[in-house]
């Protein structure tokens, strides 16, 4: 690291993330379930089908912002990692860290929200806790989950699984999320303004499983955005992806806080989206199914996997090409 501090880059997904992670936390724990950072840990049982564990913690600034707030975020974002790792979700922990003095009514609102998320989702609250902090001491409410899914055994994921010639698939418009909470925070104003994407993707995940032979990675694309998740996959491969940004879908309000902030879309968080990448002769089927469900109207085929080692790069609009890196910084903090 460059400094002897955290700073709030650390937890932004992009490059200092990634530093921190490895060095500070893999080096420690890496050995087993937590080597190759998946969304969740596939843990054996000694009769029946194996379980998927994952935590995550939510601190999401403002509390509620257009399309959502902390508690449906919490219950989306914790079903979603458990999703993509090839799980049918199950069993949720609940717990808050409630600051002095916030209102009760907006706590209401939150747990209301998780429970109609939950009842969506399928899943269960099963296991939780409460603290309260003095007043200055948080920001109104701090949200940690655990979850736990039933793996499904169709599906053999892994980096390693990807070959040329493979595909890459998103469910629907990207960068919603995270543009979303950002308008809210800075109070801009503009019609039909982004809403946030934040939803279940466990329905996508369990409607391709007829073709999981040929489903090589799944993921949501969070803190850091496709861009993260991306340079993720081809890192330290002799392979690299080729995106088409005439197809990378992008809804009007993203397109138009992106231009006036100067955001690059490809680093911003979605929380409802997925990411697949599979054999080309599985991408069309695993389209068509997805867009008959209501997650998955805006699916589209975005890129190809080549033969260019480590890299992300986009063909443009204007037919000219773009290397998409990891963000280096922290542009859009605490909006998960």
């Amino acid at each position: 690291m460059a400094d002897d501090t955290i700073q709030l880059a650390h937890g932004g997904g992009g490059r200092l993330s990634r530093d921190l992670i490895r060095r500070e936390i893999v080096s420690r724990f890496g050995d087993g379930p937590l080597q190759g950072l998946p969304d969740g840990a596939t843990l054996p049982t000694p009769r029946g089908p194996c379980f998927v564990f994952t935590t995550d913690s939510f601190v999401v600034h403002p509390l509620e912002f257009p399309g959502g707030n902390i508690g449906d975020l919490a219950v989306h974002g914790t079903v979603n990692d458990l999703a993509v790792c090839g799980s049918v979700p199950k069993w949720l922990s609940l717990a808050l860290i409630l600051e002095e003095g916030l209102p009760l009514a907006t706590l209401r609102r939150v747990l209301d929200s998780v429970k109609r998320a939950a009842d969506d989702c399928g899943v269960e609250v099963v296991t939780g806790d409460t603290k309260v902090v003095a007043r200055g001491q948080g920001d109104g409410i701090y949200i940690n989950t655990a979850g736990i899914g039933e793996r499904i055994e169709a599906f053999e994921l892994g980096v390693r699984r990807i070959v040329e010639g493979d595909r890459v698939l998103v469910s629907g418009s990207l960068a919603d999320h995270g543009m979303a909470v950002m308008a809210a925070r800075e109070a801009i104003g503009i019609a039909n303004g982004p809403k946030s994407d934040t939803g279940p993707v466990h329905r996508l995940v369990q409607a391709a499983e007829p073709w999981a032979a040929g489903v090589r990675f799944m993921r949501d694309p969070t803190r850091g955005g496709l861009a993260s998740v991306l340079n993720e996959i081809v890192e330290d491969s002799p392979l690299g992806i080729l995106l088409r940004e005439a197809d990378i879908p992008l809804s009007v309000g993203v397109r138009a806080v992106a231009d006036l902030l100067g955001l690059d879309p490809l680093h911003v968080a979605s929380e409802g989206r997925m990411l697949l990448v599979c054999a080309a002769s599985v991408a069309e089927p695993i389209l068509k199914c997805w867009r008959a469900l209501p997650e998955g109207t805006g699916a589209a085929d975005i890129g190809s996997v080549v033969r260019q080692p480590g890299r992300v790069v986009m063909e443009t609009i204007t037919g000219g090409r773009r290397l998409v890196d990891v963000p280096r910084g922290e542009l859009l903090p605490r909006i998960c």
